[in-house]
C-alpha cells in the first residue's frame, strides 16, 4: 500500500542573492511499513525533504500526496490537523519544552488532540514504560541525559498514534548505546505495529538498520536500494 506518493518534487530558496534549490524534481513513493534511510551528504536536501513530507515547508514545485491527501490542498488550520494527528516528528534537537516533565511532554501533543486527560496519562506511561524511563517520567529535561531526552521525544513522536515516524538525524547527539536502544525499539515498533519510520541521516548504525536507502545528492535521487 503507497502511504506517500512524492511527484516533480522541487524546493528553491530565494532567501539570498543567488537562489538555492535544494530539491529538484524527485518522484518517488513510500509504502506503509517502510523503515528508510535518507541519506547523502550535507547540503543535499535530506533535511528539506522531510520538512516538505512533514508539512512543514511548501514545495516550490510538485505535489506529496500522503493517504490519497494531497498536501497542496491543506490550508492554515487544516495543514495543523495533519500534523497533528497524521505525523510523529523525532527532531535533532529533542524540541522537549523544559518546563514540562517528561510525561507532560509526550501527554502534550495528546492534550491539542483533545485526548481526555485520564486516556492521556494512561498513553503516556505506557510509552516512557516502553522507552525505558517509567523511574525518570517526572523529571524535567534538564533533569535527562541526551539519550533519555531522545527517548522522550520518540514517545511523544508516536503518542498522536500517528502514520508515520519523521526522524532527523535521530542519534546524532547519542553514544552508541543509547543509539543502539533508540533504533531497536523503533524496529520493534516497525516490526509489531507496521509503524512506517523514515529517517534523515549520516549515521551507519541507521544506515545499516534500514531496509531501504534512498541516497539525495544535489537535491536529487541518486540511489534507491532495498535491502
Amino acid at each position: 500500500m503507497v502511504l506517500i506518493k512524492i511527484e516533480n518534487l522541487s524546493k528553491v530558496y530565494n532567501t539570498s542573492a543567488v537562489p538555492v534549490q535544494a530539491l529538484k524534481n524527485i518522484n518517488i513513493e513510500f509504502e506503509k511499513g517502510e523503515f528508510t534511510a535518507i541519506v547523502g551528504p550535507s547540503g543535499s536536501g535530506k533535511t528539506t525533504f522531510l520538512n516538505m513530507i512533514g508539512g512543514l515547508d511548501r514545495p516550490t514545485e510538485g505535489e506529496i500526496t500522503v493517504n490519497g491527501i494531497k498536501l497542496s490542498a491543506l490550508k492554515g488550520s487544516k495543514l495543523v490537523e495533519y500534523r497533528l494527528h497524521h505525523i510523529g516528528f523525532v527532531f535533532q534537537a529533542y524540541n522537549l519544552i523544559p518546563v514540562f516533565t517528561a510525561l507532560e511532554n509526550v501527554e502534550f501533543i495528546m492534550l491539542l488532540q483533545g485526548v481526555p486527560k485520564e486516556e492521556r496519562q494512561r498513553r503516556a506511561k505506557e510509552l516512557l514504560h516502553a522507552v525505558g524511563l517509567a523511574d525518570r517520567m517526572h523529571n524535567r529535561p534538564g533533569q535527562l541525559s541526551g539519550g533519555q531526552q531522545q527517548r522522550v521525544a520518540v514517545a511523544r513522536a508516536l503518542a498522536s498514534r500517528p502514520q508515520f515516524v519523521l526522524a532527523d538525524e535521530p542519534t546524532a547527539n547519542l553514544d552508541s548505546k543509547s543509539a543502539d536502544d533508540l533504533l531497536d525499539l523503533m524496529e520493534k515498533l516497525n516490526r509489531d505495529f507496521n509503524m512506517t519510520f523514515i529517517f534523515s541521516t549520516h549515521d551507519a548504525r541507521v544506515i545499516r538498520r534500514a531496509r531501504r536507502v534512498v541516497t539525495l545528492c544535489d537535491g536529487m535521487v541518486e540511489k534507491d536500494k532495498t535491502t
